[in-house]
């Protein structure tokens, strides 16, 4: 197989892969077994090797000690970690985004707001986990609250820990399907946009917290 190929089969094992994680097709701390991949998919072990190292750094998947792969479980102590760092970082950029987004800030806020108000959380072909569409209008709201801060090295900080979190962003939504993330995101934007600082850091804060309860609650 010449190279290309090769990369271009590895590219679809790995969005495969991701994807099915991200649907809950494979439960949290349930083994990744490449020569189970490989022949569902009817590919080498070498690429699904390739494809599972980069779900690995996507923060999908662990590289065990036995060199095996395996999905991360709830109680693993990174999502603690990861929220730790959020909830410590993200409401002082909100406090700087309130201080310095303009009139076009507003209005991408309003926009990104509708978008994630308009948008079903759950459709009946991407299984029980949130949906691909509904992800994103939630990441880009998040973003443009904080994008008023003007400062691309706290914004790139916030888009890393976004990714690392993704995975425990769906299971929290999936563990408390009775949590109102329409009130919670409706309170952001209203108190971003009347630019009350302590108000907004206190709802962000709040919302956090309610994911990563998600994830320890009746373990």
């Amino acid at each position: 197989m010449s190279s290309p190929d090769k990369q271009m089969l590895s590219e679809q094992v790995y969005t495969h892969l991701r994807d099915a994680i991200m649907r809950g097709d494979h439960a949290p701390g349930a083994a990744l077994k490449p020569q189970d991949l490989a022949k569902e998919q009817g590919v080498s072990l070498a690429v699904v090797r390739e494809a599972l190292v980069r779900v690995v750094g996507d923060g999908l998947a662990d590289r065990l000690p036995n060199r095996g792969f395996a999905v991360p479980a709830f109680s693993d102590h990174r999502w603690q970690e990861i929220t730790e760092a959020r909830r410590t970082i993200e409401p002082l950029v909100l406090r700087l985004s309130l201080e310095r987004g303009d009139l076009d800030w507003e209005a991408r806020v309003r926009a990104a707001h509708h978008r994630l108000s308009r948008t079903p959380p759950f459709t009946p072909d991407e299984g029980e986990y949130v949906s691909g569409a509904w992800s994103e209008a939630h990441r880009v709201f998040h973003r443009t609250l904080l994008d008023g801060c003007g400062n691309p090295v706290l914004l790139e900080t916030f888009d890393r820990m976004w990714t690392a979190s993704e995975l425990a962003r769906r299971w929290a939504a999936h563990r408390a399907p009775g949590r109102d993330h329409l009130a919670e995101h409706r309170l952001l934007e209203e108190t971003a946009l009347a630019r009350d600082a302590d108000a907004a850091a206190e709802a962000l804060t709040r919302h956090l917290t309610l994911t990563a309860a998600a994830l320890t609650d009746g373990r």
